[in-house]
Order: C-alpha cells, then sequence, then structure tokens
C-alpha cells in the first residue's frame, strides 16, 4: 500500500528518490492522481523537475513506485506479526489486526492507493494482482504450515482459496474507504479471520481426495 503504523513505506534517508515519492504522497492525499503534475511533485519535494526524470519516466512510474513500496510496508506489517509458535488462528489474529491498523494509519493515503490504481488501467491491475499475490502466499504459509493435532483439522488452502481469502477482505477495505471508515479498519480484523478460518475449516484428507 501507503499507510503505516509500524514503519514508513517509505526510506528515511532523505534522497531525492525518497523526497520525490513522499511529496507524491502528499499530493495524492491533497487532491487525487487525476490533478496531480509533475509540477506539483517537484514542488513539494524542493527538487527540480531534471532530477524527477532522473529517477522517474513520468507521474505514473513513481505512482507505481509508490504503490510498491507502500504494499512492501504493509506485506513486512504482516509478516513481521508472525509467532511460529504459536497457534495459527493466533498467528493470523496477530497479523490481520497488524496489517489492518497499518493501514488505518495513513487514509488519506490509503484511498489514493487502492481508488487511483485503477487509473492505470491494465498496469494497475497488473500492479494489483502483485500486491494481492503476495497477501495469499502470507496466508498460504501461514495455514498450510501449521499442524495442531489437538485442534480441528484444516484441509491444505490452495492458491485460489487463499486468494479468493485476499480478495473478500480487500472488498472489507475497499468499502470502508468508500464510506470514509477507513481509521477504523483494525475493528474488521474479527471478520477477516472469519473468512480465511472458514475457508481452512474441513477434514484434511492425507489421501488428497
Amino acid at each position: 500500500m501507503e499507510t503505516a503504523t509500524h514503519a514508513s513505506p517509505i526510506s528515511d534517508t532523505p534522497t531525492h528518490r525518497s523526497r520525490l515519492l513522499s511529496a507524491l504522497a502528499q499530493a495524492l492525499a491533497e487532491q487525487g492522481y487525476a490533478t496531480v503534475t509533475i509540477a506539483d511533485i517537484v514542488r513539494l519535494a524542493g527538487v527540480s523537475r531534471r532530477t524527477f526524470y532522473e529517477h522517474f519516466e513520468g507521474k505514473q512510474a513513481c505512482f507505481e513506485a509508490l504503490y510498491r513500496a507502500a504494499s512492501a510496508s504493509a506485506l513486512r506489517t504482516l509478516r513481521d506479526a508472525i509467532d511460529p509458535a504459536q497457534p495459527w488462528r493466533t498467528q493470523l489474529q496477530k497479523a490481520l489486526a497488524s496489517y489492518l491498523g497499518h493501514l488505518a494509519a495513513g487514509p488519506d493515503l490509503l484511498r489514493s492507493l487502492f481508488v487511483d490504481i485503477h487509473h492505470l488501467g491494465d498496469d494497475g491491475a497488473a500492479l494489483r494482482r502483485e500486491t494481492m499475490t503476495g497477501l495469499a502466499s502470507f496466508l498460504l504459509e501461514t495455514i498450510n504450515r501449521s499442524e495442531e493435532p489437538s485442534g480441528p483439522a484444516l484441509r491444505p488452502l490452495t492458491p485460489e482459496l487463499a486468494m479468493a481469502a485476499v480478495g473478500a477482505i480487500n472488498e472489507l477495505v475497499l468499502t470502508a474507504i468508500e464510506r470514509d471508515e477507513a481509521a477504523g479498519l483494525a475493528s474488521l480484523t474479527p471478520v477477516a479471520v472469519d473468512i480465511v478460518r472458514a475457508l481452512a475449516k474441513g477434514d484434511r484428507d492425507p489421501h488428497g481426495a
């Protein structure tokens, strides 16, 4: 995503690139992607237009870099919340709470990243898929490595089921954004956990039937 509770999505090192990304994030929060110009970005970053083009081909390339940085930051928060020694339900609860809290910390930028990404057409769709695939992979790793003999059996999540869970959680976030409730995203944690648990329930068939 864009947007951090535990860590900034943009490097704290005051490089020109990081200043440009921070400037774009500010501009997006103020006016939205459609009306942001390169002049806005360089003005807020305090650099020249030439410096901008040394790092990015144009506004879209800058936005894509910000989106990737934000998504990577959110995914790090998710993974850092995992304690493999804990039951998978506890891991899932903590990870999703951290992830949603991370997103909620920057509601203005969150709106831009979740909504404005659609302005990029096929390129934006590919970026969204890249992010969703990373989240789905996290669910696969967390659920499928869990073995709790004393608890109910789990069926292995497939990539398709994991992606379905990510899509459902993504829709919860989008709905909250549309209702101007992004700051309260962490309250959706129980519902998000229930979605994943519902997909992971059932008997584990050792024969793969």
